[in-house]
């Protein structure tokens, strides 16, 4: 009798290469396209195996929303730790933190995820809060710094940085979803004048 064929057991993809092709697929395809069927068929893996790692929808959609993160985390802090002026540096933050355009993929991502959260478990806030934190406390940083040097006005860092991400984040749904007169030049133009009329030496304060 012939031996039985043996079994061939293939290696699932790293989780990396998940999250880099479900990023691909939101910025070919947007969210609509994105499906556990699809996105396995891409990587080579079942829905069903997908499922075994990600357990659901939402927690495929928030792991590749850290996994983005991780990477703009890294451009940050090169961008923070360069040489240069802190308004020069806030202005690459601002930079990095607003969409690159209509349909940006992770901000696309980032919108669908605020979405979902209202019936979030405490675990899936806690993480989305992190994400929140690090770019909060970046920033916070950076304004401190600037009004150390003398470059800005003095403010009170971590209240100006909950104002200014909240002006950002407004311009970035905007952006983001396509509203005339908002586009990424636009608003990157609007945001300059904001800081030169609120944050500049000599400003008058707002209240």
């Amino acid at each position: 009798m012939a031996p039985a064929p043996r079994r061939t057991h293939h290696a699932a993809p790293p989780r990396e290469d998940v999250l880099a092709a479900a990023m691909a697929t939101i910025a070919e395809r947007g969210l609509d396209g994105l499906t556990m069927a699809g996105l396995g068929r891409e990587v080579g893996m079942s829905s069903g195996h997908l499922l075994y790692y990600f357990r659901t929808k939402d927690e495929l959609l928030l792991q590749t929303l850290e996994w983005s993160e991780r990477r703009l985390g890294a451009e940050r802090g090169a961008l923070l730790a360069r040489p240069g002026t802190a308004r020069e540096r806030l202005g690459a933050y601002i930079a990095l933190y607003l969409p690159a355009g209509h349909r940006d993929p992770h901000w696309t991502l980032w919108l669908e995820v605020w979405g979902r959260s209202q019936n979030a478990d405490d675990d899936a806030r806690a993480r989305q809060a992190a994400i929140e934190g690090v770019w909060h406390r970046d920033l916070v940083a950076l304004l401190a710094e600037g009004v150390s040097r003398g470059e800005f006005r003095p403010v009170d860092a971590d209240r100006f940085a909950a104002r200014l991400r909240a002006l950002l984040d407004g311009f970035s749904i905007h952006v983001t979803v396509g509203i005339p007169g908002t586009g990424r030049e636009q608003v990157l133009a609007q945001a300059a004048e904001f800081l030169d009329e609120t944050l500049a030496r000599g400003a008058a304060p707002r209240r």
